[in-house]
């Protein structure tokens, strides 16, 4: 298998069903996110919180990933304080992950325990120097110093 490298874009957070959501996305070359696809995504990305109640800062890290398969919807959750809950979503006819609609648009739950792929996780390395940083180690937490702390954009996977 040939592995390259595929392009990190950093999107403005957004405030969804009450909690703050960096976002951040991840192309595969020669395909794009386009509006209606990332709409549908932000509109599906309740179903991926947490469950249950929990006193953490509402905060959620999205990665939406396009590739040649279709699409990804990473939502790393804080909670418990110093804790990532993850669930995952995809789009397109992908029936291996639960997906059978070629529809990008939509989104359904991957129900297997997947935390996300090579070209998805450079965020997290970021996301969680920045929680530690920003919202664990300071006296009083900056939370709004989260939020505008982000992996820079350009090439992941290496």
């Amino acid at each position: 298998m040939a592995f390259y490298e595929k392009q990190l874009a950093v999107k403005e957070p957004l405030v969804v069903a009450g909690r703050h959501v960096k976002r951040y996305e991840v192309v595969t070359p020669g395909l794009e996110i386009t509006d209606d696809v990332r709409e549908a995504a932000y509109a599906f990305l309740p179903r991926l919180y947490p469950d249950f109640e929990d006193p953490t800062p509402p905060a959620t890290v999205t990665v939406l990933h396009r590739s040649a398969a279709g699409m990804y919807l990473n939502a790393y959750n804080w909670v418990w304080d110093n804790v990532l809950h993850c669930r995952t979503a995809v789009s397109g006819d992908q029936p291996f992950l639960g997906s059978t609609d070629p529809d990008l648009r939509t989104f359904s739950v991957i129900p297997k325990d997947l935390i996300g792929c090579v070209w998805e996780l450079p965020p997290l390395e970021h996301e969680r120097s920045a929680w530690v940083r920003y919202v664990l180690d300071p006296e009083a937490p900056d939370f709004d110093g989260y939020l505008a702390d982000s992996l820079a954009a350009g090439l992941v996977g290496r």
